[in-house]
């Protein structure tokens, strides 16, 4: 590690994990998809002085835990592209602790070239985003809105009564009425199909101004904070899932419950009529714009 994080005049405690190495599936290049690497971590949280030396204490530190923990929540949550992305969620998630005052953190890729090529970030706390995205997810409404609602005539008063709830609302779609075009090759169907999905993402989008597409976790989070009518385009959380799911979109309800479960959502309101299959769970059944 070449940066020295500690600048201050009264330097603060180090907690340090260093040279700490791992397999990781990340990388912005198609030729890294699906293809593990080894990832090097070297991470420096400064924290404000303790007792703990003074008593000899360990429930008196921040354990060296805390930093692991963290690397691995991070990865586990979602299949990135860039070490900086990766970085700086390491950082926002370690300055989340009331001790930590600021956090160095070195990531490289051992595989690529070579030597090494990586990332290197400082962050304190006064720039840190506390943000609990789990507890922002919690509070969505996830809706399934069927072919036969998104072309239907009440269309405009099913989406009246989404914006009037309490909950920010993110809608989920069925597959683009026309017809895919298929390869015979599994994993590119899938895609194609996630795409036709988006295609119905944006003419929603086309028929009120009020529905956004978003296809991210950070738009997504955004969305909910600022009470946005949000249509979920899958292809990018679906195909960055560290956990991808089962439902591909030739059964889009379950993948749309999937996405659901994913974001700590316990259940997902399915609109008008559609064939819920009885060993689904957790699934409302929204009839008539009136019982939303």
């Amino acid at each position: 590690m070449t940066q020295d994080p500690s600048t201050t005049m009264d330097p603060l405690d180090r907690i340090c994990v260093r040279d700490f190495t791992l397999e990781v599936d990340i990388g912005a290049f198609q030729s890294e998809r699906g293809a593990l690497q080894r990832i090097r971590f070297n991470v420096v949280l400064e924290v404000a002085h303790s007792t703990a030396a003074d008593f000899d204490d360990v429930d008196l530190v921040l354990s060296y835990d805390t930093i692991t923990e963290a690397i691995h929540a991070q990865l586990a949550a979602e299949r990135l592209n860039l070490l900086e992305t990766l970085a700086e969620r390491i950082a926002e998630a370690l300055l989340l602790y009331p001790r930590a005052m600021r956090v160095h953190v070195g990531i490289e890729k051992l595989d690529r070239i070579p030597g090494t090529l990586g990332i290197e970030i400082t962050r304190s706390k006064q720039n840190a985003q506390s943000v609990a995205v789990d507890e922002q997810n919690k509070g969505a409404m996830i809706v399934f809105m069927p072919n036969h609602v998104l072309h239907g005539k009440k269309l405009t008063e099913w989406l009246d009564a989404l914006k009037s709830h309490q909950n920010p609302v993110i809608i989920c779609l069925e597959p683009a009425l026309e017809v895919q075009p298929e390869t015979g090759k599994a994993l590119l169907d899938r895609r194609i199909g996630l795409l036709s999905i988006e295609q119905n993402a944006w003419v929603l989008a086309a028929k009120d101004d009020r529905c956004v597409v978003v296809d991210s976790r950070t738009e997504l989070d955004w969305a909910i904070n600022n009470g946005q009518l949000s249509v979920w385009a899958p292809s990018k959380i679906v195909l960055d899932a560290v956990n991808k799911p089962v439902a591909g979109p030739n059964a889009p309800l379950a993948l749309a419950q999937w996405f659901a479960e994913e974001f700590s959502n316990a259940s997902i309101s399915v609109l008008s009529h559609y064939e819920v299959e009885d060993t689904m769970l957790n699934v409302r059944v929204i009839k008539t714009v009136t019982d939303i």
